[in-house]
């Protein structure tokens, strides 16, 4: 099986036998084949949706939220909250920072809660304005934080109940604001957690600093993004000013109206099948200098006066360090300078160490693994940046081949082609630092036997090589000059795309269903939760409704 896979001689038959088909009659090109056309030609149709896990579950709803509409979109979830419960602004902007923006959480604690354990646990307390007017007396109170006897006019009395001097009240706020508090500034009273009025926080602060106000105000904007699970700033550099938000928590990658793509879990671009944690110990580790200092490990000797590393370019192990030590290759020791074919002067080498010869090969063995994933991963991610560029030369051959085409009009099949190309060779780069982790020692040493080890990296190895099988063929005949065949020739090459990217996307998915089958559940790694294949490739995030982009206009 593993020569098939080497030389896909099978898929050569396959595709022998469809072209073969198409053959005999040139006008009629849509032969029987296990592949939907209409899916992978006008791209229209969305991958049959699985229903045993998210991997290929329809894919969330998210939306791109301009800078211009960040307050608006805020507005939209504490509306939904003040409306459930009848509270004010601040109150709902209380609870929604406490739940990290989840509105939906909020109406499932108040169900299963009740209203009463919702607002203490956010710190929330509400009182009528009747209750606040009539425990507010309009006689002189002492402020029990600078003691002043001041007038009911200048103090104010807190939803907790708590009343203190403005001026104390005023500092207390200037100084929770300053320090990037503004989100849940509490009351100033020992041991009371309870969330002090925004209005009033305005009021009192805007009389002498409005700067402050506008800091405080903008603070409570950003909470919406920095504090809510279901909403990011795209990472662009430089920063396009949108965010994303997305209807449900789920591991996914988006791409922003800018054009960026990435993961919504942790911001970095988007590296599915690699889980967060994979792909940030993969780029650390491609980064530092780890693989360095295996390699001195592995080919060097330290010198034993001056412990710089020394390599060995001779048959001789008497080695000699450039500050002019001369030591023995074997064992490390120093040495004098003459020697002859059975000893060295001043040093007898017959101890055997085995404890350093066990580290080199076992550095050795983990720097042979390493190089062979990073090569796999950057030879695919370098054959990504150059089929970049043939997107303006299919382009180019889509315009010629509209001129002079009689049968065929649409020629979607070409971009479509493209883009199964690119979506697949980025999966299959990424699928190798994946089983670098998956099947090595750092993250899973105590998931699987060695055994199971073993078979396992057989069996995705096998689905790797399948893919990387038809992704090499699909480039192939995408770079063909085929704009300047005979159109019979070129409904040929119509056909090989089709089928080519129809096998290649049934691949895609093999490989998901072996990563999350055979690999990651029996591992019940929570952690290493990965974006589900997505057919028609990464969701682009679409603009908010119209309503809520008018409601921002007419606010204005």
């Amino acid at each position: 099986m593993e020569e098939d896979y080497k030389n896909g001689s099978s898929y050569d038959e396959y595709y022998d036998n469809v072209y073969a088909a198409a053959n005999d009659d040139d006008d009629d090109v849509d032969v029987d084949v296990d592949v939907d056309e209409e899916e992978y030609v006008d791209g229209l149709q969305e991958p049959e949706v699985e229903t045993n896990r998210s991997l290929f579950s329809a894919r969330p709803t998210c939306k791109v939220i301009r800078k211009k509409y960040l307050l608006a979109a805020q507005k939209e979830d504490l509306q939904r909250v003040m409306d459930l419960l009848s509270l004010k602004e601040h109150h709902a902007r209380t609870l929604l920072i406490y739940y990290r923006w989840d509105v939906e959480k909020v109406f499932n604690v108040f169900a299963d809660r009740g209203k009463e354990w919702l607002y203490s646990a956010a710190g929330l307390s509400v009182r009528s304005s009747k209750d606040l007017n009539s425990s507010h007396s309009s006689n002189e109170v002492t402020c029990q934080i600078c003691f002043e006897d001041v007038s009911g006019n200048e103090s104010t009395i807190m939803d907790c109940g708590h009343c203190f001097c403005n001026s104390c009240w005023t500092e207390h706020f200037i100084v929770k604001i300053n320090e990037g508090q503004s989100r849940r500034i509490t009351c100033m009273a020992h041991k009371c957690y309870s969330i002090c009025d925004e209005e009033v926080i305005r009021r009192l602060v805007s009389v002498k600093h409005p700067d402050v106000v506008e800091k405080f105000d903008r603070f409570l904007l950003e909470s919406y993004i920095e504090d809510n699970k279901r909403v990011k700033w795209c990472p662009s550099i430089p920063h396009c000013g949108n965010a994303i938000r997305v209807e449900c928590d789920e591991y996914c990658e988006v791409e922003c109206a800018c054009g960026v793509q990435f993961c919504f879990s942790c911001s970095s671009e988007a590296h599915s099948p690699c889980s967060c944690l994979m792909w940030k110990l993969w780029t650390k580790k491609c980064q530092d200098e780890s693989e360095t200092v295996n390699w001195v490990t592995v080919n060097t000797k330290f010198c034993p006066k001056c412990y710089k590393p020394v390599e060995k370019n001779g048959g001789c192990n008497l080695v000699c360090c450039i500050c002019g030590q001369p030591f023995c290759w074997l064992c490390g020791g120093a040495t004098g300078k003459s020697h002859t074919g059975n000893t060295i002067q001043g040093h007898t080498c017959g101890q055997y160490k085995e404890g350093e010869v066990e580290d080199a090969e076992c550095a050795k063995k983990q720097l042979f693994r390493y190089t062979h994933y990073y090569n796999q991963f950057k030879g695919h991610t370098d054959s990504l940046k150059l089929e970049a560029k043939l997107k303006d030369k299919l382009q180019e051959k889509i315009v010629i081949l509209e001129a002079k085409s009689q049968q065929l009009k649409d020629f979607s099949w070409v971009t479509n082609g493209f883009n199964r190309l690119f979506r697949s060779r980025s999966i299959l780069s990424y699928s190798y630092p994946f089983a670098y982790y998956v099947f090595g020692d750092d993250l899973f040493k105590n998931g699987m036997t060695q055994k199971e080890r073993q078979i396992k990296q057989n069996l995705f190895e096998d689905q790797q090589q399948q893919l990387q099988a038809n992704i090499e063929k699909l480039s192939m005949v995408l770079e063909e000059p085929f704009a300047d065949w005979e159109e019979k020739d070129v409904l040929q090459t119509r056909m090989k795309i089709i089928t080519l990217s129809g096998v290649t996307d049934n691949l895609c998915k093999k490989l998901y269903e072996c990563i999350d089958n055979d690999l990651l559940a029996p591992l019940q790694e929570a952690t290493h939760n990965i974006a589900p294949y997505r057919s028609m490739g990464v969701e682009k995030a679409s603009e908010l409704p119209q309503s809520l982009t008018r409601s921002k206009i007419g606010g204005q």
